[in-house]
C-alpha cells in the first residue's frame, strides 16, 4: 500500500516560515501600506500571537521593519528582489534537521559510524536550500495574474 508522504511524516517547513512568506508576499504586494499584526492575522485567519511571533523573527532578521505609534505597523526593510527565499527559511526554521544526527542536540546512534545515508541526506537539503537561494520574494510575485488574484483573495487595495 502506497501511502501519501504527508501520512510518512513528510519533509515540511513550519507553519512560522509558511506565515513568514505569507507576510512577506503581503507586505511585497502592497509597499505603499503599514500592515498592523492584527490585520495581517485577520486577512489570512491566523492567530495574532503566531503572527506576532512571526513578524518579531522577520524582524530580527532584518527583512522587515516595525514602525512605531498610533499609525505605525510592517513594512519591508528590504526591495523584494533583495529578500532571498533560502535566507527566510534559514531565519525562520528552527531546526532543519532532515534526521536526527543532523540536530545539534541529539541522541547518540548506532550506526553513525557506518552510515550511508547522512551524506545524501545532507547533500539533499543543502539542494533544498540552494534552489531556494536562487530565488527572491520579487520572482515569487512577478507574475502579474497571481498578484492580481493574490490582492483579490487578501482584498488588497493598492498596487505594487
Amino acid at each position: 500500500m502506497v501511502k501519501h508522504a504527508a501520512q510518512e511524516g513528510a519533509v515540511r517547513l513550519t507553519l512560522h516560515t509558511d506565515y513568514a512568506l505569507r507576510l512577506l508576499m503581503l507586505l511585497a504586494i502592497e509597499p505603499g501600506e503599514l500592515h498592523t499584526i492584527a490585520t495581517v492575522a485577520k486577512r489570512y485567519g491566523i492567530s495574532r500571537n503566531h503572527m506576532m511571533k512571526v513578524a518579531q523573527t522577520l524582524i530580527q532578521a532584518g527583512f522587515v521593519t516595525s514602525v512605531r505609534g498610533r499609525h505605525g505597523g510592517l513594512k519591508l526593510a528590504k526591495k523584494p528582489s533583495e529578500i532571498m527565499l533560502g535566507a527566510v527559511v534559514r531565519k525562520t526554521e528552527d531546526d532543519l534537521s532532515l534526521v536526527g544526527c543532523f540536530a545539534v542536540k541529539r541522541d547518540p546512534c548506532l550506526m553513525e559510524t557506518v552510515c550511508g545515508m547522512r551524506k545524501p541526506l545532507r547533500q539533499a537539503l543543502n539542494a533544498f536550500l540552494e534552489v531556494l537561494d536562487g530565488y527572491t520574494l520579487a520572482d515569487a510575485l512577478q507574475h502579474p495574474g497571481r498578484v492580481k488574484r493574490m490582492r483579490s483573495i487578501l482584498g488588497a487595495q493598492t498596487a505594487v
